[in-house]
């Protein structure tokens, strides 16, 4: 925050004032005609320059109390009939002899000697400003204006992005992973405390090379290291749970949002580790809701995990898979967790730039994974129990395929699918009131619910629409 020298008063006179030389300009009558003098040699000082009078000064440049400056002449009186007052003595000099015969004393006499006092005055005060306009002038090369050091008890306003992520750091983490045995494989993502036990929230994709005999350590913000143990991952969903082996105490868990309620507009503040950076604190806003998202784990094994995410324009880069996505107030909305690369082509963790389109997974479906993780140590998935075909950028829906993977059924036999009547070669194009147009897109919404969930479908069969209702099934772990 700039602070501007503005406003600055012209510095007092000193209390004793230097004697300066006696003035050189001649006093003039009312019409303009100096006043014989005798002549003197004028000592070497500055032109007088009217401009320099009301020249604003400024702190730093507050005049030496002791040094010496010549005052300025005063005007000429211009009033009709009034003589022109005499020459302003110098300071400590005595008065000169009066050049006129003595004259009555009356009121005009103290007018005019009032008058002669103000213009003495309004002489001194020009000289003043002049002689610090001279210094200014004369000064070397900065004219910047310091605003000082911060007072140690400066406090940020609450809700600032500073506010929000002086609080959040220390309870976000930097997350190395390294394969088992070869400490050149693996790489780098975030987390945050999930809970005061030591359960850290992540992606799938930040631990999934150290997952199996590799291994893993949690950096806070105060440079404190701690090694830490896989305790579920849904690869799926993209979320992994991980336990502090040795949980220090005090451990401050971040608040969690509610994702339902985010609204386009509102404001995110990112932190994660982007390209190793630990500790880095973007913003943005939500620039989307629902968006259908399909992201690749970097794995070249084809497995995709599938989210209605939350889209930020806040920059996300890789290093901050795992993070959290904060709202105003500091709660997490999302964990970041793919963006859309110029350099890529496609969504996923590849090493180009932010762009501007980072997706978070909703805290609400993340929240209810990890519980079960922490609970079970593997994720159960809802399913309608049917193969739609997954080919992006379809606009049609989502349609059953003729077959399962492998020549199994497309519909499985007594699964929520058959038991609402649903085909192969039927298009899901709506699912409760969301729109379907692809696949991924049914997918990633049905995922947003529990198995149990009775939710209707809209599909087409022969050029007809018609609806169902389907009660969720469930699938336990990982499959293929």
């Amino acid at each position: 925050m700039s602070t501007e020298n503005e406003g600055n008063a012209v510095p007092a006179a000193p209390s004793v004032p230097p004697v300066p030389p006696s003035s050189s300009a001649p006093a003039e009558d009312a019409h303009g005609t100096a006043a014989p003098e005798p002549p003197r040699t004028p000592p070497h000082t500055p032109p007088y320059d009217p401009a320099g009078a009301g020249a604003p000064t400024r702190a730093h440049d507050v005049p030496p109390p002791h040094a010496s400056h010549t005052p300025p002449a005063p005007p000429t009186s211009t009033g009709a009939g009034w003589p022109a007052p005499p020459p302003p003595p110098a300071w400590g000099a005595s008065l000169p002899p009066s050049s006129e015969p003595p004259r009555k004393r009356s009121g005009g006499g103290l007018v005019a000697a009032l008058l002669v006092a103000a213009l003495v005055a309004g002489g001194i005060g020009g000289g003043v400003g002049y002689w610090a306009a001279e210094q200014n002038d004369g000064s070397s090369s900065s004219t910047t204006v310091a605003a000082g050091e911060a007072p140690a008890d400066f406090a940020r306003e609450p809700g600032s992005v500073a506010a929000v992520a002086g609080k959040a750091l220390p309870s976000v983490v930097t997350i190395e992973a390294k394969a088992g045995g070869s400490e050149a494989e693996g790489g780098t993502g975030t987390g945050f405390v999930y809970d005061k036990e030591g359960h850290i929230l992540t992606n799938n994709h930040v631990v999934a090379s150290a997952a199996e005999g590799g291994t893993l350590s949690a950096t806070f913000s105060d440079g404190k290291t701690y090694d830490a143990e896989v305790v579920g991952r849904a690869q799926g969903y993209d979320v992994a749970v991980l336990k502090l082996k040795k949980a220090p105490s005090g451990l401050a868990p971040l608040p969690l949002g509610n994702s339902e309620r985010v609204a386009v507009g509102d404001s995110t503040i990112a932190i994660g580790a982007p390209f190793g950076l630990s500790n880095t604190v973007t913003t943005g806003i939500i620039s989307a809701k629902n968006r259908p998202v399909a992201s690749g784990d970097g794995s070249g094994a084809g497995r995709n995990s599938y989210m209605s995410a939350l889209q930020t324009d806040a920059s996300i880069n890789p290093g901050n898979s795992g993070g959290p996505l904060l709202d105003a107030r500091g709660a997490v909305i999302g964990i970041n967790s793919a963006i859309q690369s110029a350099g890529s082509g496609g969504l996923g963790q590849s090493q180009a730039g932010s762009i501007g389109l980072g997706f978070a997974i909703p805290i609400n479906q993340a929240k209810g994974v990890a519980d079960q993780l922490i609970r079970t140590g593997e994720p159960v998935y809802p399913v309608i129990g049917a193969t739609v075909n997954m080919a992006e950028g379809g606009t049609e829906g989502a349609r059953i395929a003729p077959e399962g993977e492998g020549g199994t059924p497309a519909v499985v036999p007594g699964g929520p699918a058959a038991k609402a009547g649903l085909k192969p070669g039927d298009v899901i194009i709506k699912f409760g009131d969301r729109t379907i147009d692809s696949g991924p897109t049914l997918i990633s919404e049905i995922w947003t619910h529990k198995p149990g969930d009775r939710v209707t479908l809209t599909y087409e069969r022969g050029g007809k629409s018609a609806t169902a209702e389907v009660t969720l099934g469930e699938r336990k772990g990982d499959s293929g």
